[in-house]
């Protein structure tokens, strides 16, 4: 296997806190998968897991980059899933989904948060 692209991304949390104490429900709608959404609202304070699934949403997006057709890619098309043991794990829908098919790719994501920011990592490889 060999590595085709690499995405980071980095969202500072009150930039976070500040979209969803501005927009709730609504950016969470436009932004994020239902999962994601049900995932946030079930945390005291949701603002962390916000930032850091914008950085991997942003981060994958800049890695698909390499593949043709890449830019029509939107937000809810990438989600970010929990595996049972905490790890996440990148699930693509729709044009996403669509553009990876032909091609053996898997996504890995590495996430991190502080309480400044949240950082994420996406690593295509082939």
């Amino acid at each position: 296997m060999a590595v085709i692209a690499i995405g980071l991304d980095v969202v500072e949390s009150r930039r976070a806190r500040t979209l969803l104490e501005r927009h709730g429900e609504r950016i969470m709608a436009r932004v994020l998968t239902e999962e994601e959404c049900d995932y946030l609202r079930s945390l005291a304070d949701p603002v962390p897991a916000f930032a850091a699934r914008l950085a991997a949403k942003e981060a994958v997006y800049k890695a698909l980059q390499v593949l043709p057709g890449a830019r029509a890619v939107g937000w809810r098309e990438i989600g970010v899933h929990r595996l049972p043991d905490g790890r996440p794990e990148i699930i693509l829908t729709g044009h996403a989904r669509e553009l990876l098919s032909p091609h053996r790719v898997v996504i890995h994501i590495s996430l991190s948060h502080s309480h400044d920011v949240a950082a994420a990592v996406a690593i295509l490889e082939s």
